[in-house]
């Protein structure tokens, strides 16, 4: 990304307070990153524990496949998930409530026993399930904030702020020689002066 700049002492005041920007933020910003970085890992063995849970209560509903022939898959819903939302790092995430079921009556006497087992095992897949799912979701939006304040950590250090302080030395190098030249070109004309103001003195 190139730097523009005038080489003026107005573009050195604008770029010398821009750097200053850049370099008071960026030990915030790699904080944010290191910040997001612990949490994505984080998430990541969280998400993990869950889908190992969720394959061992699939394995037990594997177990029970020939029974649930004779099951009612009417006497238990979903109703509602309930989520809440936590600020983590500067990222809004959404946080696992809980699961609300819709449960119908049904005749515990009549019903094959293991009935009682059976929801709570759907329920419990329910759960587990959908706590997959928001951590999934968490996962996703904790890397691609993570992904955004690297690639803002490298511009920062490794494109702005070498630009912007290659720019001033620039402006700070051209507006010191123009100050030479200025310099240079004063003396010569008090020279001139001065050798003509003597020729005058002489002649008269």
């Amino acid at each position: 990304m190139a730097i523009k700049f005038q080489y003026n002492k107005t573009s050195l005041q604008t770029l010398e307070k821009q750097l200053k920007v850049r370099i008071r933020a960026l030990p915030t910003i790699k904080s944010k990153e290191s910040a997001l970085r612990m949490e994505v890992q984080k998430t990541k063995e969280e998400l993990q524990l869950l889908e190992n849970q969720l394959e061992e209560q699939i394995k037990k509903y594997d177990y029970l496949a020939a029974l649930w022939n004779e099951f009612n898959p009417e006497l238990i819903a979903v109703e509602k998930v309930e989520i809440d939302t936590k600020k983590v790092a500067g990222v809004m995430l959404p946080i696992f409530g809980s699961v609300v079921f819709e449960e119908k009556p049904y005749s515990h006497f009549n019903a094959p026993f293991w009935f009682a087992d059976g929801i709570n095992l759907l329920k419990n897949l329910a759960e587990t399930g959908t706590r997959a799912e928001l951590t999934q979701m968490k996962l996703e939006r904790l890397d691609h904030a993570r992904r955004k304040t690297t690639q803002k950590v490298n511009l920062f250090e490794k494109v702005q702020v070498p630009g912007y302080s290659n720019a001033i030395l620039k402006i700070k190098r051209y507006l010191e020689d123009e100050e030479s030249l200025s310099k240079s070109s004063q003396k010569i004309m008090r020279t001139n002066l001065e050798r003509a103001q003597k020729k005058e003195e002489v002649d008269a």
